[in-house]
């Protein structure tokens, strides 16, 4: 079957990435399949690009997929990136797709939900009000406070040594520009930001715990990240921010369904912490890498 690819370009890039996108179509212009390519622009990361590709279930194994493929490779080696990343549900067909095309497996992971007319809140609760020492639990909405917002971008370095694997992943840089831009993406999409943080006495933040809202309230929402500064692990203050950003879900959105979490497997710790909180596994999924 005759088939056509015409690059597109996405108009409106974000605060750290652009995309290109490729769409196949036949000989009559029926939509086919599509490709976007995500092409991260900020320090740290100038080497990667993310891709995403999907093909009609009617149209797969005629070439379509391997063709958008091979566009966007190409135009992420033009790019001068080194690297690929794709993700894939484990087992499925685009996990069989990627691996016969030069992929190879960098990171395995696993989603989860907690469920939050299921949750033991009463054990949660407990969680909470356990005291830890000179630490204490910082929370606010949207965008973070000036005052906290220095302390906030600082502390993002908890991600820095995130189980990755294989993946090169580069390193993301924060400063409060980012850390402002972030939360005003997630405001233009309708979403809410809630950030449940921990600090030491004298208000230096150590710890955060992210986790996005739908905007009417229902439905799941989605943790963005937990991390504690290597210098402060070993004190429980994962467990402690997770399970009150667990709380506060409750308490200011009794409509919502309940909570979605990936970690990576090779990630014991934080697979404790969502064990610990009543989060069951839902399904698993596989990163993939393209080395140029």
């Amino acid at each position: 079957m005759p088939q056509r690819i015409t690059a597109l370009t996405d108009p409106e890039p974000g605060a750290s990435s652009r995309r290109l996108a490729w769409l196949a179509s036949d000989d009559e212009g029926v939509p086919l399949g599509s490709a976007f390519l995500r092409l991260f622009t900020r320090t740290g990361q100038e080497h990667l690009a993310e891709l995403e590709l999907a093909v009609h279930l009617s149209e797969r194994r005629q070439g379509v997929g391997t063709r958008l493929l091979e566009a966007a490779a190409a135009a992420a080696r033009a790019q001068g990136r080194r690297s690929v990343l794709a993700q894939a549900e484990d087992g499925s067909p685009a996990d069989l797709f990627l691996a016969a095309r030069g992929f190879r497996r960098v990171l395995a992971l696993t989603y989860a939900r907690l469920s939050l007319d299921e949750a033991d809140l009463e054990r949660i609760d407990g969680i909470v009000a356990r005291p830890h020492g000179d630490y204490r639990l910082v929370e606010w909405d949207g965008t973070v406070p000036d005052q906290l917002a220095a302390g906030f971008a600082a502390s993002r370095r908890a991600m820095d040594d995130m189980p990755m694997d294989g993946t090169d992943y580069g390193t993301v840089v924060w400063d409060v520009d980012r850390v402002v831009a972030a939360a005003a993406a997630v405001a233009e999409r309708g979403e809410l930001l809630h950030t449940v943080a921990v600090s030491t006495a004298d208000g230096t933040i150590v710890g955060f715990s992210e986790l996005v809202v739908p905007g009417d309230g229902r439905g799941d929402a989605q943790h963005y990240g937990t991390g504690v500064l290597p210098e402060h692990r070993g004190h429980g203050l994962g467990l402690w921010m997770k399970a009150r950003s667990v709380r506060r879900a409750r308490e200011r959105h009794p409509a919502l369904g309940g909570l979605l979490t990936d970690t990576a497997d090779s990630n014991t710790h934080m697979r404790a912490v969502n064990d610990t909180l009543g989060y069951l596994p839902t399904h698993k999924a596989v990163e993939y890498q393209l080395d140029l």
